[in-house]
């Protein structure tokens, strides 16, 4: 399935259906009395986080979605019947923006959680409604209310608690293939990650997290440079960033200290929070680095980067080291998941009392 994480939407909720001016006309039954009744509620628009969601594909082809009206008052005291609602399933990770104005309505966070974005007009009063002592025979009635109306835009981060970054062929989506169940496209080529590609990393019995791997980031990114700008948001929301390093690059002349500098500086011009996130370097593709330079090769470019925290020499493809950082990793996850008070599933939907 095509990977789409930004979509447009225009949604319509129902109008109210009109009151009705009815009075009982039965035999024998001279001053019967009104008996329009109300009309019925128009459909509101509901979006669910659905888990089995990760792409924002269905929206891309399927732009308009309208809620039926609701019905309208009939006599004999008949009110009119609510329009049908409308549920629109949409990832775990959906940021809801209106369209126009760039203001940020709603996330939807937590797997399940429900959420009205557009509210169902209410119905018009019959002429029942303004039956009193001095007007015993009234011919007002009101009209339905409009539904609500948006143009909407949606925008998908995913939820990782670990994210990869760096350069093209830097060895991402073979290292994730290694820790996880991803099966990324592999290639000796830059650029083979087209999208973000999820995978879950177990531990042990009921120990796991899920790390993301990125399109590689070059230079210029933050500006809209290669591909990995438009995916940089996907990592707003991961715990823990993984700066991967291609320590046997095919062209020796590269610097390896000042792409690694680069790629920390695309973050801070992005988001200065995301520059702000835990950090840590995996040194990758070590085993086509001769034994004896290895340790002055890390030394040199810890020393270069002025790097204090953890850092981790692998090669993701004989999977040497790989085990003992993903155990490292995951205790770090799972601190941090226990400072952090999980939000429970919502159902912010109208309370069908409450109308």
């Amino acid at each position: 399935m095509k990977f789409v994480d930004e979509a447009f939407i225009d949604i319509s909720a129902g109008d109210g259906g009109a009151g009705c001016v009815s009075f009982r006309h039965e035999k024998y039954k001279e001053f019967g009395g009104p008996n329009g009744g109300d009309g019925g509620r128009g459909g509101h628009v509901f979006a669910v986080a659905d888990p089995n969601l990760n792409t924002l594909v269905d929206f891309r082809f399927s732009r308009r979605y309208d809620a039926k009206r609701g019905e309208h008052g009939m006599g004999s005291d008949m009110f009119g019947a609510a329009g049908d609602d409308i549920t629109l399933k949409m990832p775990v990770g959906t940021v809801i923006t209106d369209a126009e104005t760039g203001a940020v309505l709603f996330e939807l966070l937590t797997p399940g959680e429900v959420i009205t974005i557009a509210k169902g007009g209410d119905g018009g009063f019959g002429n029942m409604r303004f039956k009193s002592a001095i007007n015993r025979a009234p011919r007002q009635k009101t009209p339905g209310w409009p539904g609500e109306k948006r143009n909407l835009k949606l925008e998908l981060k995913v939820l990782a608690d670990v994210g990869l970054l760096g350069m093209p062929n830097a060895g991402k989506s073979t290292l994730i293939t290694a820790i996880s169940n991803a099966r990324p496209r592999i290639a000796d080529y830059p650029f083979t990650t087209l999208h973000p590609n999820l995978g879950v990393v177990r531990v042990g019995p009921e120990q796991s997290f899920v790390v993301a791997d990125l399109p590689g980031l070059i230079e210029g990114a933050s500006e809209g440079a290669g591909l990995g700008h438009l995916f940089l948001r996907h990592l707003q929301r991961t715990r823990l960033l993984l700066h991967v390093i291609d320590m046997a690059p095919f062209d020796e002349a590269v610097d390896i200290v000042a792409q690694a500098k680069a790629i920390v500086n695309e973050l801070k011009k992005y988001d200065p929070a995301l520059h702000a996130k835990p950090r840590w370097l995996v040194l990758n593709k070590l085993d086509m680095v001769p034994l004896d330079e290895r340790p002055a090769r890390v030394k040199e470019l810890v020393k270069g980067l002025r790097f204090k925290g953890p850092v981790f020499e692998i090669s993701a493809l004989t999977r040497e080291g790989c085990e003992a950082m993903v155990k490292v990793v995951y205790q770090q996850v799972k601190a941090q998941q226990k400072a952090e008070q999980a939000p429970e599933a919502v159902d912010r939907r109208f309370a069908p009392d409450a109308e």
